[in-house]
């Protein structure tokens, strides 16, 4: 629908607006169609709307703080909304960012304010109000302070970083999560056998399909209802006699999955996150997992090149210095034979991490040297290792006494070489877990000496 047909449907409004109890036309999706009537109707959320429950507290309470829903697409942000508005007896008013602007915010709160007189509250929600830039956000705060409107926002991205702070200060977070197999099943099954809005039982749905559905639906309620109406029509079309819904019909309708993922936000950041992690806790299958799904969701494969390669001196370090020379040899396998083959070095690099002992005492070493360096500023180097390449320098005892190790007798010269300030600190010190364990007893032998 286009925002001047909104307009005409619902004069006085503001494009993209829609009232709470607005009538669906002839034809409406089945997504819409199955929107949950009321708080007992939804599926998959009962963390916040279970009784006694955070969010399903309030609304039994008769409160209504001005919140945000932060949440995955299809996870029932805007029907919550509406549920909220209906909940409480507020007049709903709903706007999108991708067509809002100052003009629109603007207007929905003085339609507010001119119909507050009946006592009447105004349930503002703002669908995808990650997209409202930074004045258009200011506009709203005043009347949010001051409960002219109360603000329901809905977002995919994180609030913390995309919601001004003034804002979210004002505003509960309410955090939903992807619907899991067991409540995208109890939709699907709803909405093939009721007969007033769903598809009132012309196909008979096996268990089976109904997994095959949730699953490539990936959390999302709304994809799953529209697999769940394409594969009815799909099936009608393949076998019209036949009563029941069938695997193949599912298949053709959901195609290839597109999974749940962005490039340069928090599920990117979330899938990193954990494939470090696995490759740090020495688990290779959940770091092989986590890696095909970047990979799958089309993230670029050098950036799980570069991050190993990182790993395999932040995380593996002097435990096994041959993790290095794997992680950069992947990468650069990656950049000559490119994709897909280059998943295979890929794959190779993350086992071999994920099995290899564990250090980061080099990594934590560079992060006490870097705090003496903040602590006792610049330190005069010892002169025995100051650089002498003139006369003057010489003469000025650059250089004077340095010995080689090269020329010792076992390679070593008990000296100390640290500035005065920072004599017998300690920034290195090795575990005992593979090949460091005899760096350690080596390092230990020395210390001693230069101790001595």
């Amino acid at each position: 629908m286009s925002p001047d047909e909104s307009l005409e449907l619902f004069p006085g409004t503001a494009p993209g607006a829609r009232e709470a109890d607005e009538a669906l036309p002839p034809g409406a999706p089945l997504a819409e169609r199955m929107r949950p009537r009321s708080l007992d109707e939804v599926v998959g959320q009962a963390a916040l709307l279970a009784p006694g429950a955070g969010l399903r507290a309030l609304v039994d309470a008769g409160e209504l703080p001005s919140l945000l829903l932060w949440g995955p697409p299809g996870c029932g942000k805007t029907t919550l909304a509406r549920l909220l508005a209906r909940a409480s007896g507020a007049r709903f008013e709903a706007l999108s960012a991708v067509v809002a602007g100052v003009k629109e915010i603007r207007g929905a709160v003085e339609r507010a304010r001119a119909t507050s007189g009946d006592g009447r509250r105004t349930l503002l929600f703002l669908d995808e109000i990650h997209r409202l830039n930074r004045a258009q956000q200011d506009t709203l705060l005043p009347h949010v302070e001051r409960g002219t409107v109360t603000l329901v926002g809905a977002t995919t991205e994180n609030p913390s970083f995309e919601v001004i702070a003034p804002l979210l200060s004002r505003c509960r977070v309410f955090v939903l999560e992807p619907l899991d197999e067991a409540a995208l099943c109890g939709l699907l099954r709803r909405a093939a056998d009721e007969p007033e809005r769903g598809l009132g039982g012309a196909l008979s749905v096996e268990d089976e399909v109904l997994r095959a559905m949730a699953a490539a639906a990936d959390g999302d309620a709304r994809r799953a209802l529209g697999l769940l109406e394409t594969a009815a029509a799909v099936q009608r079309q393949l076998d019209p006699d036949s009563g029941a819904l069938g695997l193949d019909a599912v298949r053709e309708a959901a195609g290839r999955r597109t999974l749940l993922h962005d490039r340069d936000r928090d599920a990117h950041y979330d899938l990193a996150s954990a494939f470090i992690k696995s490759l740090r806790a020495s688990d290779p299958d959940a770091a092989l997992y986590y890696g095909a799904r970047l990979l799958a969701a089309g993230d670029d494969p050098h950036f799980l090149a570069r991050r190993m390669v990182i790993f395999a001196s932040e995380d593996v370090g002097n435990a096994d210095p041959g993790a290095l020379s794997v992680a950069t040899s992947a990468w650069l396998a990656l950049e000559r034979v490119g994709m897909p083959e280059g998943r295979i070095p890929l794959a190779q690099a993350i086992t071999y991490l994920a099995c290899a002992q564990k250090s980061n005492a080099a990594y934590a070493a560079l992060g006490r040297a870097l705090e003496a360096v903040e602590r006792h500023g610049s330190q005069p180097v010892p002169k025995h290792l100051r650089n002498a390449p003139t006369g003057l320098m010489k003469q000025l005892d650059h250089g004077r006494d340095y010995e080689s190790p090269h020329a010792a007798e076992d390679g070593f010269v008990a000296r100390a070489n640290l500035p005065e300030a920072l004599a017998g600190a300690r920034f290195y010190e090795p575990t005992e877990r593979g090949d460091e364990g005899p760096i350690a007893e080596r390092l230990a032998d020395w210390r001693r000496r230069r101790d001595d």
